[in-house]
């Protein structure tokens, strides 16, 4: 699909540091997850709103 010199490229480069920043977003985003308990203790000090957009 893309060779050697797509990568060794101004815009291969960006797109290869686009990828890393997409794989590093989704591994610390999958260890951001909170436990259900912790959610639950703090309900009563933090109330929102449920809005839905159209």
């Amino acid at each position: 699909m893309y060779d050697r010199s797509f990568f060794k490229s101004k815009l291969g480069q960006a797109a290869l540091a686009s990828i890393a920043a997409m794989c590093a977003f989704v591994v610390l985003s999958s260890q951001m997850q909170f436990s259900p308990a912790y959610a639950s203790a703090h309900s009563e000090i933090v109330q929102f709103e449920a809005v839905e957009l159209a």
